[in-house]
């Protein structure tokens, strides 16, 4: 059975709270502009069991617009967690976790296409190898043994088939025809990285890399992997680490552990530097580094809760969930650490995804 995993019953939805970019504008938005090229969508979960998940617009001149998928397409509603956008030509693909759906639209006017229903069991992330889509599935959270990864006919937008997994699959990144996916543990906690081989939608590899791995980040030839290490809660407890793996190989090559029982959130890369969080703290280093920054790069100290974290632009953007339950903000900042923008966005904004 799954252990009960905290940031499970994080997971939550957005409200159609509109507001406008500037860090004291509150002008109400009430229309979409249905022209959405460029810029960057950010994703809000929601309150979990509620369908309050919703979609932001930021321009590249900073105009907000809130909750667009339902603007945009009257009567229909994001639902209850958005955990994920993945794009693919000009759609977009939205992963609902607990509304066991993806809506895909079009990624440049939000309009709706299709609605994807069967074949999904609590989604969590989605990519794309082979011509077709490929989404993790924690399939009954108390049951260790039906895990899956849908295979989704991109022509059709329906399932065609399941490929088996261990227990938790998490974050999902495609590498020339092969699908790389962290085996975070679902309600349990796990330790290692699963290949499938999109030519045969068969798994190819699994491998240990270290606890509770949350982000996978593609570099130059390499997949960095950032293990949160296991939680207080799920003795034995055990410390974070920064795992690289040889994509040509598919074998690990380095790993950078954390001090004593540090448990990183979030990781980036940008420009051949990590950017990585720990609680509100940021860090950085170089891709090369031997050995991991014991001096944060800055504090968010804005941040009540940390959810969401992106590098790109030469800007760091963090999502706050400030409760879980009111409207959060998404703050920009320079790479320095300089609050640059403060925008009043969805319930638990939980990702970033660049338009371009």
């Amino acid at each position: 059975m799954k252990k009960f995993n905290r940031l499970f019953l994080a997971v939550i939805v957005s409200s159609a709270f509109f507001a406008s970019c500037s860090n004291d504008d509150d002008n109400n938005q009430e229309e979409a502009s249905g022209n959405y090229k460029g810029g960057l969508f950010i994703l809000n979960e929601g309150k979990f069991e509620t369908p309050n998940g919703s979609v932001s617009y930021l321009s590249d001149n900073l105009t907000l617009e809130n909750n667009i998928f339902s603007l945009v397409n009257p009567g229909k509603v994001t639902g209850d967690t958005a955990q994920n956008i993945g794009f693919q030509g000009d759609n977009a693909y939205v992963v609902v976790n607990a509304s066991n759906k993806i809506e895909v639209v079009n990624r440049y006017t939000f309009k709706s296409i299709a609605t994807i229903t069967t074949g999904l069991k609590y989604p969590r992330y989605i990519a794309f190898a082979n011509g077709k889509g490929y989404v993790t599935n924690w399939g009954d959270p108390y049951n260790a043994a039906d895990d899956y990864v849908a295979v989704i006919d991109l022509a059709s937008n329906t399932v065609t088939s399941s490929i088996p997994v261990i227990e938790g699959p998490e974050k999902i990144v495609e590498n020339n025809g092969k699908l790389y996916i962290a085996q975070k543990g679902g309600y349990g906690q796990g330790n290692s990285l699963t290949v499938i081989n999109a030519a045969t939608n068969t798994v190819a590899a699994n491998f240990a890399v270290g606890d509770v791995p949350t982000s996978l980040v593609k570099d130059n030839g390499a997949l960095y992997i950032l293990c949160a290490g296991r939680p207080s809660y799920a003795a034995p407890e055990t410390a974070g680490k920064l795992v690289k793996v040889d994509l040509s190989t598919n074998t690990v090559t380095a790993t950078l552990n954390f001090a004593d029982l540090t448990h990183p959130g979030f990781l980036d890369i940008n420009d051949s530097k990590f950017y990585y969080t720990v609680g509100n703290n940021i860090y950085t280093a170089a891709t090369s580094a031997a050995s991991l920054p014991t001096t944060p790069l800055f504090k968010a100290s804005e941040v009540k809760i940390l959810y969401g974290f992106a590098v790109k632009n030469n800007n760091i953007y963090i999502g706050d969930a400030v409760n879980y339950t009111d409207p959060g903000y998404a703050y920009i900042y320079s790479l320095t650490g300089t609050l640059s923008k403060t925008l009043n966005v969805g319930v638990s904004p939980n990702g970033f995804y660049f338009n371009n």
